[in-house]
């Protein structure tokens, strides 16, 4: 199979074979993107299939020219996600209005505990990745977590490539990393 990196041509979105293809072709991708921003297995499933169902509605509107099919995809994850953040927002803010602050009970404050534990060695450079802003976190995540190009993130963010290039300059800056952060150490501090 090949990565989505190394597309031969754009995919026929609007046949059932061509957007077959290029769901095999990218949902490991895709599902790898939803897992590392959503702690649910049902969620993150959930999500993956809305992701797909939005490409699938809007594949008619596709177009080769303007970039690489795996960033028209993760575009659309990320409108998809922002969308289910909103309603997230909207369903606490209900729920806090409908009962008051709900209290961590002793569970909720013994499971803090052992991923505190657990994270330990990680838990500095998790501050710092949490601190950055959006836009540095969502570039600096395209390319070490997802392992986009800056060319295909600055599609999939809809700026240029020199901004993303920037965006990763001052992102790693800020986390302390001269160098090349790995996906290990990006995974581990999530």
């Amino acid at each position: 199979m090949l990565s989505p990196r190394h597309e031969t041509g754009p995919p026929d979105l609007t046949t059932p074979e061509g957007f077959a293809a290029f769901y095999e072709e990218h949902i490991d991708a895709v599902l790898g993107f939803v897992t590392r921003r959503v702690a649910d297995p049902h969620l993150a499933a959930d999500l993956t299939a809305d992701i797909f169902l939005a490409a699938m509605s809007s594949a008619r509107g596709y177009r080769p020219d303007r970039g690489a099919p795996v960033a028209w995809v993760f575009g659309i994850a990320r409108n998809v996600l922002s969308g289910h953040a909103r309603g997230l927002a909207r369903e606490s803010g209900a729920l806090a209005r409908l009962s008051g602050r709900r209290l961590l009970d002793d569970e909720d404050v013994a499971a803090l505990e052992e991923r505190i534990d657990a994270q330990r060695a990680f838990r500095e450079l998790a501050e710092r990745h949490a601190a950055l802003s959006e836009p540095l976190r969502a570039a600096l995540d395209l390319v070490v977590l997802d392992q986009l190009t800056p060319a295909e993130a600055a599609q999939a963010l809809g700026v240029t490539q020199a901004t993303v290039r920037v965006r990763l300059h001052r992102a790693r800056r800020a986390l302390g990393a001269p160098g090349s952060m790995t996906a290990r150490q990006m995974e581990a501090a999530r």
